[in-house]
C-alpha cells in the first residue's frame, strides 16, 4: 500500500515527549480532499481534543480549493477523527491524567484514504528542550567528524 505524507507537525516533536501513536481517519468534504492532495495543509497550530466520547481535530488549516465553488469549506473548521470505540475510551482516560494531551503528528494518504497520525504526549519543560537541542547538535558534530576522517 502506497503512503504519501502530506504534512508533518515538527513542532510537536520539539514541544512534547511522544508516548503512544495512533492512526485515525478524518471526516472530510470534497474540496478538502482535493486541497490535501495538492499538499495545502498546515498542522502547526492544530491540536486534538476529546469531546462527548468523540475525538476532534481542531485548528488544522486546510486551504480552500481554488477550483471549488463559493460553497468551499472553511479552512480551520473542526474535523471529526475516526477511531475504534476502545481506542477512543483509552485515549480519553489517558488524557485525563495530569500533563497528558493528544497532538497531531502527520497527515498522509494511505491508498485512497486520508489518515492522521496522532500521539499521546506529555509537554516538555524548557530544560528538556535545551537538552534535546544539545544532544542533536552533539550528534551532528560527531557525524561531521566521522565524515571528515573518512576523507
Amino acid at each position: 500500500m502506497v503512503i504519501k505524507t502530506i504534512a508533518t507537525n515538527r513542532r510537536a516533536y520539539h514541544d512534547y515527549l511522544i508516548q503512544d501513536k495512533f492512526e485515525a481517519g478524518v471526516v472530510l468534504t470534497g474540496t478538502e480532499i482535493k486541497s490535501i492532495r495538492a499538499g495545502r495543509v498546515n498542522l502547526g497550530q492544530a491540536f486534538v481534543k476529546p469531546e462527548s466520547r468523540e475525538i476532534w481535530l481542531i485548528n488544522a488549516h486546510i486551504a480552500r480549493y481554488e477550483a471549488g465553488s463559493y460553497m468551499s469549506h472553511e479552512p480551520t473548521r473542526t474535523r471529526k477523527l475516526l477511531l475504534h470505540r476502545k481506542e477512543i475510551s483509552n485515549l480519553i482516560s489517558k488524557t485525563s491524567e495530569k500533563g497528558s494531551t493528544m497532538v497531531p503528528l502527520s497527515l498522509y494518504i494511505k491508498g485512497n484514504v486520508v489518515k492522521l497520525e496522532i500521539a499521546l504526549a506529555k509537554g516538555k519543560k524548557q530544560y528538556d528542550k535545551r537538552e534535546a537541542i544539545m544532544q542533536r547538535d552533539a550528534e551532528r558534530e560527531m557525524d561531521r567528524t566521522i565524515k571528515n576522517r573518512r576523507r
